[in-house]
């Protein structure tokens, strides 16, 4: 979102109203030049180092323009790197957006223009920019361009004491395994913003299905919580809850040289899901972590529960990595969660 030529009321005008609000969300922060020059500059405390994720989100792949409000697309876009700071246990410092977009997204339409109401690309940046200033992370550069499909590339960028981030490779044997919050919403969420807009009922939204609805349309990044695993020492390992319970302990299970058990009883499924979507569904953006056997692990962080689901196990070269026990039937738990390219 550099130096630009484009008419007034093009791309130079986004530029402008994007640069103008996120001005507002720069003080106190590590960045100390943002939109408007060729490069940001960041300036992380003394005895810091950076945290980096990125991740890309396409209509038709990870959000649909049909089901998803544009006010939800910006707020997941945002919201799934935050995740991945949270599971580091790194403070947001900035934030990168790349968005490409039909040039009918950057218009509003003329019964729209009346009612006071903007174009798509207006609903995605007020979602976002809710969500970046409930956690304090400036918005400090990017790119912007026309595109046969929308799409949103957003770079995070977090910070660490040197050191001391939270890591996939530190589980080890007798480590219980916990997760926050509940499993299973926002897959459940799906399925119920699919049957609301496959129908002709445009009433209310039933009072059971909003707490799903909300799962899936604005997850909550557990960055508080990653802050307090990382300072308070409680922590052994670390990942977020993208691509589901099943495949992500597989992926840290992997990296740590590990197995794990987990009980179907414990899982915290959230109202409205089954034990598949719990387990498989993805998009919850909680955090998985393991401890040392003797850590009192608290029973929430800032309001949001934390669950004890299983342990860690010894590693067994051509095993299954995850088990999962139901009363006394102790099986294997395939990874199904999300994977892009995989057989359909």
């Amino acid at each position: 979102m550099g130096k630009k030529r484009a008419g007034a009321g093009g791309e130079l005008g986004l530029i402008r109203q994007i640069r103008q609000r996120a001005g507002a969300g720069r003080r106190g922060s590590g960045l100390r030049l943002g939109i408007g020059d060729d490069c940001a500059l960041l300036r992380p405390r003394d005895g810091e180092e950076l945290a980096i994720t990125t991740d890309l989100s396409i209509a038709g792949r990870h959000f649909r323009l049909d089901w998803h409000p544009p006010e939800a697309v910006g707020h997941r876009a945002l919201a799934r790197g935050l995740s991945d700071l949270a599971a580091m246990g790194a403070r947001p410092v900035a934030a990168f957006l790349s968005l490409g977009v039909p040039r009918e997204l950057t218009v509003a339409p003329d019964r729209a223009r009346r009612g006071g109401k903007g174009s798509w690309v207006d609903g995605f940046l007020n979602g976002l920019f809710a969500l970046a200033k409930a956690h304090g992370v400036p918005l400090a550069g990017g790119d912007l361009a026309e595109s046969p499909v929308a799409l949103a590339d957003i770079v995070l960028v977090g910070a660490v004491p040197r050191g001391k981030a939270l890591l996939r490779t530190g589980a080890r044997v007798g480590d219980p395994v916990y997760v926050t919050g509940s499993l299973g919403g926002a897959a459940a969420g799906l399925k119920m913003v699919a049957k609301l807009n496959g129908s002709a009922n445009s009433g209310p939204i039933p009072k059971e299905w909003r707490d799903a609805m909300s799962a899936q349309l604005r997850p909550e990044p557990r960055i508080p919580q990653g802050l307090a695993l990382r300072r308070r020492g409680l922590a052994t390992a670390a990942i977020d809850l993208s691509d589901g319970l099943s495949t992500d302990l597989a992926h840290l299970c992997e990296e740590s040289g590990v197995s794990a058990i987990i009980q179907s009883e414990l899982l915290p499924i959230a109202k409205s899901a089954t034990l598949d979507q719990a387990l498989n569904g993805g998009e919850d953006y909680e955090l998985l972590f393991t401890a040392r056997p003797k850590t009192l692990v608290p029973r929430s962080i800032d309001g949001v529960p934390i669950t004890l689901i299983g342990y860690i196990n010894e590693g067994v070269p051509d095993e299954p990595a995850v088990m999962i026990a139901t009363g006394r039937v102790v099986a294997p738990l395939e990874a199904r969660g999300w994977q892009h390219f995989s057989e359909p």
